[in-house]
């Protein structure tokens, strides 16, 4: 079902507002991962959203947007986490988007006022005299109704001993909000039906005049709690596995069966790397699965940061203070910027930012394919020798510029790292299998063959006639 957002903005509860340290992230390398996508069933958004209602998938989409560059903060959201796993099944599922979307309007409506301590007759007139403002009052505080119910219901779930502190807090608000008179005592109640007119018209002011701060509050709570349990969901139903962080001073990485989340059918890749051998040069056919290694690499990182399990059977890593992407650049017409342009301009900020002595995972897919390969070749190679020396970074750099790795073999800290293709009956197979080396494969006149482009540039050539 479709979720409709909520107009009012939902106010944010003291549990966020700490002084989390957060990683440096730029808009271009989340839509180069695809963390966010224009087109948003093709993002990692969009593959951890198990939210019930708006304004949890809005809460998570701000944690997302937000991976943390503190290793306690992220073993504390781990923590939280772990809360919720082994009865996820019992998650309390009262409160819908179309409750909340109710309660929402009913805050922002002005009805004709309500009685200040409405008795019997006094609803009764109301009923009469304002039958719309009733009818509006009465199907309100029945989704209120549902609400405080369950809220009460998700406090009770998390009523254990130990609690992560941030889920300790949003917890110990919920209930202070929920333990106010009036809340408690229709909190009490078994049922809706249970409510006279008077008290509906009682609870209606309460609500709508009085308490409308708290209203908010409570609802800025649930929108965590959606989003914290739409990420327990998706460690489980992805299977990710808690990664470890090593605090070491110097960036590390090492996975096993690490895979890319947004592909249906991923390989999985083994992959070290550390300060004697911080960068990977990677070379392979095109469709070989480059890109998909790098952004698999960049995902796990990210989630990792983010304090959710990661795509892989097991992970250690360091804290890193950063990621930079170079994917997908592209070139600006508006600005008269070509697409090397802007290749240079993204290389220039990607150096500047990780000349800050931080720990950088540094991500760079066909770098300068946006002029020959003369001016290609020399401008890799140059950037390549100067990015090496930083060695508080980590890069992955693919090329189909084979020839600059003759050149590179000399340093030591280089990995040279190759997916095979191969020509079987006139067929490419790939097998995406990370090895070490550089690949020799020259597949792309194959390719133009296998898809008909040459045959049908001979037919055209036949029926050119001859000057």
């Amino acid at each position: 079902m479709k979720m409709v957002a909520l107009t009012h903005p939902i106010e944010e509860c003291a549990c966020n507002s700490t002084g989390i340290n957060f990683m440096q992230i730029d808009t271009t390398t989340l839509y180069d991962l695809s963390v966010f996508h224009q087109e948003s069933e093709y993002s990692l958004m969009h593959k951890l959203d198990f939210t019930q209602t708006s304004i949890g998938k809005s809460q998570l989409h701000r944690i997302l947007s937000n991976p943390c560059s503190n290793i306690q903060e992220i073993m504390e959201m781990q923590r939280l986490l772990h809360c919720f796993e082994g009865k996820l099944e019992q998650w309390p599922t009262r409160i819908t988007n179309g409750t909340l979307l109710v309660i929402e309007k009913f805050l922002d409506d002005n009805p004709d006022e309500i009685p200040v301590h409405p008795t019997s007759l006094s609803s009764l007139l109301y009923r009469w005299m304002h039958p719309t403002d009733y009818a509006m009052i009465a199907f309100s505080m029945r989704q209120l109704f549902e609400f405080i119910k369950g809220l009460d219901e998700i406090v009770h779930f998390f009523s254990g001993p130990s609690l992560p502190i941030q889920l300790t807090h949003a917890v110990e608000q919920t209930d202070k909000i929920l333990a106010l008179p009036e809340l408690n005592a229709l909190k009490k109640k078994n049922t809706y039906t249970e409510l006279s007119s008077s008290e509906l018209l009682h609870f209606g002011r309460f609500f709508h005049v009085e308490r409308i701060s708290e209203v908010r509050k409570l609802m800025g709570l649930f929108a965590q709690f959606d989003a914290w349990h739409s990420m327990a969901v998706a460690n489980q139903h992805y299977s990710l596995s808690f990664p470890s962080f090593n605090e070491t001073t110097e960036p590390m990485i090492e996975a096993k069966g690490l895979f890319h989340l947004l592909i249906e059918k991923p390989v999985a890749y083994d992959l070290t790397m550390h300060k004697q051998s911080n960068f990977i040069f990677l070379t392979g056919a095109n469709m070989a699965g480059k890109s998909t290694l790098i952004k698999s690499v960049g995902l796990a990182v990210y989630l990792a940061h983010v304090g959710m399990g990661v795509p892989a059977a097991s992970m250690s890593l360091s804290l890193f203070e950063g990621i930079l992407t170079n994917i997908n650049v592209a070139d600006n017409i508006a600005k008269g910027e070509s697409y090397f342009f802007n290749e240079v301009k993204r290389i220039r900020e990607t150096i500047e930012r990780i000349s800050d002595g931080k720990r950088w995972l540094v991500l760079i897919d066909e770098l300068f394919k946006g002029t020959n390969i003369q001016d290609a070749m020399k401008c890799s190679e140059t950037v390549i020798r100067g990015m090496i020396n930083l060695q508080t970074a980590l890069f992955i750099l693919s090329t189909h510029l084979y020839e600059i790795g003759d050149q590179l073999k000399g340093i030591p800290s280089i990995c040279f790292k190759y997916f095979e293709t191969q020509l079987i009956n006139n067929d490419l197979v790939f097998s995406y299998q990370l090895k070490d080396g550089i690949s020799q494969d020259r597949m792309g006149y194959l390719i133009l063959q296998k898809e008909g482009v040459t045959d049908l540039l001979d037919k055209l050539n036949s029926k050119t006639p001859s000057r």
